[in-house]
């Protein structure tokens, strides 16, 4: 059996050359979960309107107190402090703080309480950073607070409802009243939108702080979901909350607008569009006209619309459409004549496109057989895009400027690897992030006009050094070819190998749609385990395979309503290509996945029995049935349409085939990956008469961390690999 080498720039090695010493030590689990290897990165950093510094909250530990302060890009030397927590009556820390968009304003986060993935409950202030004055917006704790542009005003949410504050007078309006627990929420997103679309402020200020416009969602029809909380008193509690599984209802939602003027809130009629979903609002340039992407239930129509708030007229400007799914993304971006930046995969690839404001083409910005993986912004001065893009290889991210009219094309990057970029607020800097599979993360300061280094902000090198003592093994990256396709695939082997001798083969995925395990960066922990696992003998192999992004749309969307399918048949068809390898003990080939390579590990186990040996699945969907509208049925239509793609691909529907070692992993308070999952996928083996291992973890959510929770887990992971395999 043979396997392409991509290219000898990407047979990379991990820190460490193959040569072995005496001294070089073995990592061990204690290490990974203790923080010896933790990485240092860059604080949060915002850049100034100005363009030339930028803010960074910091902990002063000398004064015991949290600090504003404002560096200079260039030199990187401190400037000033714009506040300090000991100058601040009644808060200890500053926990977050946002800058008013004339800057004279500061909201600041203390006693966050999170709520889910995204979304927490607060204290917060607004400080005025020319009078000093400080400011309670309120007395209840309240969720996304935002400032209108002169930071005169801000709004909110508390207790389902909107508010908004007036600073001056410090009078508070309620503009919404029928906000209700598990039935009407007003601009702040329900749990399947926040964890599906990736958003949790739903309400919007126009340009000019004139008007708010937010989405309504009416979640009284959306199933109740309960998860026991067992905690530590006698009785357990439990949380419940509005929870759409696949094919059952969702919030209804609704368009609004409230004018400040006349206290009047308008309602947007979107019935003629594919408004079953509203995952985007945002007001334009223009300050009387707002933006709203809409969706329809299979999500693969999306209708931007066009809502003039003086008229509540509505315009259709530009409908995308696929066979499959239309992505939501953040990339929709306004010049000052309201013409617009839009990312499509409509060429088969995804691509930066400018549209006029009435939704004509103007110019497909970027093409070419790879992806625009970031959109980062518009100079408007020099009529210049930057974004991030795959052209250096799927498994490479590098930078690039390119002019709105597609001409002039530049590479900022210089290293292969994964490069990131942050631009300062004018686009004269901006702070690349790199790493690649030997290197943890270095920062440096960028020119955006040439990408020259202007200097360096921090780097690893310490850990680098560290590493150095360690048995590490070389990573190397190249592609299989099984099912026509050429899957990328990166090899852990030990670092002693003698390729006479036989091994086990350890393989690892996650495989859902459009992710990628397979890059050329730098992954910690699991690596580490991996690396680790490598020490006492093993092979490490994780193939990418269809349905995995940054491939084009084809490969990527070649899973639709089929989820399990092709991606099972591809690590099957791996590890028994693998299997055929002379150092491979074919007798002797394992799997483990989380979440999604939680269903994927299942399923390799079951359906190829005679090909693997053991699985480890943590936190799997076991059946789409039980997973959410929004994710599930952008793959898989509703069960109602197509109740075969989720039968014949649940595990459940293939435990009467396992044969293996199988160990079954959940955390009992998973809000998002239920774990009824597990439970129900128990039953089935149970009644099938099939021997398993399995532990749930104690009020834990779909991360399974806290205290020495990490270390527990894979401790067990790493016995029942020595034990089975």
């Amino acid at each position: 059996m043979k396997y392409t080498i991509l290219s000898r720039l990407f047979l990379l090695f991990l820190v460490v050359t193959s040569t072995a010493t005496a001294q070089q030590k073995d990592i061990t689990l204690e290490e990974i979960w203790g923080g010896a290897f933790r990485t240092e990165r860059l604080d949060v950093l915002r850049s100034l309107q100005n363009g030339k510094e930028y803010a960074v909250l910091n902990y002063d530990r000398s004064l015991a107190a949290s600090t504003v302060d404002v560096y200079d890009y260039k030199s990187g030397e401190k400037v000033r402090t714009l506040v300090s927590s000991k100058d601040l009556d009644g808060i200890d820390y500053i926990i977050s703080y946002e800058f008013s968009d004339d800057e004279s304003k500061l909201i600041i986060a203390t006693q966050l309480e999170q709520i889910y993935r995204r979304s927490s409950l607060g204290t917060f202030y607004v400080y005025d950073l020319v009078s000093k004055k400080l400011t309670l917006i309120s007395e209840k704790k309240i969720q996304e607070p935002t400032l209108n542009a002169d930071g005169t005003k801000v709004a909110y949410g508390r207790d389902n409802d909107l508010f908004i504050k007036n600073l001056a007078s410090g009078i508070e309006t309620q503009i919404t009243t029928d906000g209700l627990k598990n039935s009407i929420i007003n601009g702040i997103t329900d749990w399947v939108y926040e964890e599906e679309f990736a958003f949790v402020r739903a309400f919007d200020w126009s340009k000019d702080g004139k008007r708010l416009a937010y989405v309504k969602f009416d979640e009284s029809e959306v199933p109740r979901f309960s998860m026991d909380v067992y905690g530590t008193e006698l009785y357990p509690s439990q949380q419940v909350f509005k929870y759409p599984k696949a094919g059952d209802a969702n919030a209804k939602v609704s368009l609004h607008l409230y004018e400040l003027a006349t206290s009047k809130t308008t309602n947007v009629d979107l019935s003629k569009y594919n408004s079953y979903y509203i995952p985007r609002l945002e007001w334009t340039m223009d300050a009387t006209i707002l933006s709203v992407q809409l969706t329809n239930r299979k999500q693969n129509v999306i209708d931007l619309v066009f809502v003039d708030a003086r008229k509540n007229n509505t315009n259709l400007v530009r409908q995308e459409k696929d066979a499959a799914y239309v992505d939501v993304t953040d990339n929709l971006t306004f010049f000052d004549d309201n013409s617009f930046i839009w990312t499509s995969e409509k060429d088969g690839w995804n691509h930066i496109y400018h549209y006029d404001k009435n939704g004509m083409l103007k110019k497909q910005i970027t093409s070419g057989d790879w992806e625009v993986t970031n959109y980062y912004g518009f100079d408007k001065k020099s009529k210049t895009v930057y974004y991030q893009s795959t052209e250096n290889g799927s498994i490479n991210r590098g930078v690039y400027s390119i002019g709105v009219d597609g001409k002039n094309k530049k590479l900022l990057s210089t290293k292969a690897g994964t490069n990131s970029a942050a631009f300062s607020a004018d686009f004269t800097y901006y702070i690349n992030t790199f790493n690649d599979v030997n290197t943890p993360y270095m920062f440096t300061l960028n020119d955006a006009k040439s990408g020259t280094v202007v200097r360096e902000i921090k780097n690893n090198n310490k850990l680098k050094e560290q590493l150095s003592n360690y048995k590490i093994s070389a990573k190397e990256f190249s592609t299989i070819a099984v099912n026509g396709n050429d899957l990328n695939m990166y090899m852990i082997k030990p670092l002693d190998f003698d390729a006479s001798k036989k091994y086990p083969l350890f393989m690892y995925q996650y495989s859902g749609p459009g992710s990628q395990n397979v890059s050329n960066s730098w992954n910690g922990s699991n690596d580490y385990w991996h690396q680790m696992l490598a020490q006492q003998g093993y092979i490490v192999v994780c193939v990418d395979g269809r349905g995995t992004g940054l491939k084009g749309r084809d490969f990527k969307k070649v899973t639709q309503n089929e989820l399990g399918k092709y991606e099972v048949q591809d690590q099957i068809s791996a590890a028994k290509k693998l299997g055929e390898l002379s150092y491979i003990d074919s007798e002797r080939i394992g799997i483990w996945g989380w979440s999604y390579g939680g269903f994927m590990s299942s399923n390799c186990l079951f359906q190829g029995a005679d090909t693997f040996n053991m699985a480890i699945a943590v936190a799997p969907v076991t059946s789409w049935r039980f997973y959410d509208t929004i994710y599930t049925e952008r793959y898989m239509t509703t069960p109602q349409e197509n109740a075969s793609g989720y039968d014949v691909n649940s595990p459940m529907s293939h435990v009467d085939k396992l044969k293996g070692d199988f160990l079954l992993i959940h955390g009992s308070a998973d809000d998002n990956v239920h774990v009824q999952n597990t439970t129900r996928l128990v039953e089935a083996l149970v009644q099938a008469n099939k021997q398993f291992d399995w532990a749930i973890y104690p009020d834990k959510n779909h991360g399974i961390y806290g205290g020495n929770t990490r270390l527990h887990l894979y401790t067990k992971m790493t016995n029942f690999i020595k034990e089975n395999l």
